[in-house]
Parts: structure tokens; sequence; C-alpha cells
């Protein structure tokens, strides 16, 4: 089965330029690596049985690259226990917008922010 796999084109003077939704996991991923209170990026049940099905699912974040180069991050987290939800959430959201747009130059990005978990530590 073919890997079918997502990418933003940014056409160039001498050619394209390919970004793999993979590049920008790898972004997302490290750059909320050192948001304080996540404990980590939370993947759904059967992560095994879903990265079968769908590559990534299992890692906690989904990326949906749109039409127009746009990109919607979806992010699965945990977060330590008697910190605040949205203070996290939103930290999470800023890094991440800041990190894909300072790397990789698009600006049409989204960050959704799932804390599916509280874990105490």
């Amino acid at each position: 089965m073919a890997d079918n796999k997502q990418y933003i084109t940014q056409s160039q003077e001498n050619g394209a330029v390919m970004i793999s939704e993979d590049v920008i996991i790898t972004i997302a991923s490290q750059a909320i690596a050192d948001v304080e209170g996540i404990v980590s990026i939370n993947s759904k049940p059967a992560a095994e049985l879903a990265e079968k099905i769908r590559k990534n699912w299992g890692r906690g974040i989904k990326i949906t690259i749109g039409e127009d180069n746009s990109v919607i991050i979806d992010v699965q987290v945990l977060i330590g226990y008697g910190q605040s939800v949205v203070a996290i959430a939103e930290a999470c959201q800023k890094v991440i917008i800041s990190a894909v747009q300072s790397m990789t130059g698009i600006d049409a990005v989204t960050v959704n922010v799932n804390v599916s978990g509280i874990v105490r530590q």
C-alpha cells in the first residue's frame, strides 16, 4: 500500500519546495516539549491499530493540509494535575503556531488543542 502523505507546496523561482506532514508533526511535537505543564502528547486508544489504518493517527498529532496550503494541527495532550487547562492549551497553540510559521513560512496555521487527560505527577 502506498504512503499517502500530504505535502505543502511552495513555488520558488527555481522550482518548488514540498514540506511533508511529517515535518510539521515533528515541529509541533518539539515545540510543545518544553511547555510547562504538559506531561505528554497523548495517543488515541488502540494506537497500534490506528497506526496501521492511518499513519500518525496514534501519535497524538494530526495534520490537515488544505487546498490553499493552510494547515490545521490537532494535538492531544495530557497535563499535570493542578495546572490551568486553558493557559496550557493557549501556550501550546502559541508555540506551535510560532514554530511552524518561522520554520516553514506558512502563515495560515490553526492549532486545536484537546486536553484529553490530567495526570498526577
